[in-house]
């Protein structure tokens, strides 16, 4: 494994494999690996000949009161982690050189970079936008993998890939789980152990969502408070959002058709936690 902190070094590495028809994929991170980032690495893997792995802490999208400083970080863990996956390229950028010195250029991805997360977090998408388009410029995979888990920034990401025309695909690979269905996230060593007990309720919530639906339920109102009476019943989870939107566009839906995105962001005391679900309605029959 090449580990790589400039962008003429990563370059020069990159247009060697191209030269040689090698198909490059492409991981974003921001470090401190779980089994979700392991498994978009072996994803990669399969399907490409190349694989880069990108650790950053990105700045830009952390708002003055939130955890940039203690988000969590280990290099060397991390290298340990990802050497065994047999990753070809691992990118570490400062912040010199991702920021350069009076740096003034950012991407902000309208309308739904707004809603959900975006609405309780101003400016959170504007930073991922940006950050995520410099390193498909720095490293110009032909597949780039995202997490299922991140819902919003997956349809954020791919509608800045598609208005400004990179060429790349984006592969979203399903959220891995803890055992008992809890979402594996960086932020989960925050949680206490009462905490991490009971912070499962959010995926059973969302599972007992989706049998409501496939039994007929379709109004998004009545699947919202179901949900949102199970995570206050069963948790000290304070409920940030519970929405139900279009997994196209997010906007807000009132009765659920097509394909829907359940979404939900809980805090258990300063940690906080995200999850969803994507539900394909099927029409009802005509008689």
């Amino acid at each position: 494994m090449r580990v790589i902190k400039t962008i003429t070094q990563l370059r020069k590495e990159l247009d060697k494999a191209r030269a040689q028809g090698q198909k490059i994929g492409f991981v974003p991170t921001m470090g401190y690996f779980h089994e979700g980032h392991l498994s978009l690495m072996r994803r990669a893997k399969k399907e490409c000949d190349i694989c880069v792995v990108s650790i950053y802490v990105n700045p830009k999208q952390f708002g003055p009161k939130e955890d940039l400083r203690t988000y969590p970080r280990d290099i060397k863990r991390d290298r340990a982690m990802i050497r065994k996956e047999n990753v070809d390229i691992l990118f570490i950028p400062s912040d010199n050189v991702v920021y350069p010195n009076r740096y003034l250029t950012y991407i902000d991805v309208e309308k739904i970079s707004n809603t959900l997360c975006g609405k309780y977090r101003p400016g959170h998408f504007k930073g991922v936008a940006t950050v995520v388009a410099k390193l498909l410029n720095m490293v110009a995979p032909d597949v780039m993998y995202l997490g299922q888990k991140d819902a919003q920034q997956v349809a954020v990401l791919s509608k800045m890939v598609a208005d400004l025309d990179f060429p790349v695909n984006i592969r979203v690979v399903l959220t891995a789980r803890e055992k008992d269905g809890l979402a594996m996230s960086s932020r989960n060593i925050f949680l206490t152990p009462q905490e991490r007990a009971q912070a499962p309720v959010l995926y059973r919530a969302l599972k007992y969502a989706v049998g409501r639906i496939q039994a007929g339920e379709r109004s998004a109102p009545k699947i919202i408070s179901t949900i949102r009476k199970i995570i206050t019943q069963q948790s000290s989870g304070r409920i940030q959002y519970v929405a139900c939107v279009d997994a196209g566009t997010l906007e807000p839906v009132g009765v659920l058709k097509h394909r829907v995105l359940i979404a939900l962001a809980v805090f258990f005391n300063r940690t906080r936690l995200i999850d969803n679900v994507i539900v394909p309605i099927k029409s009802a029959r005509k008689i």
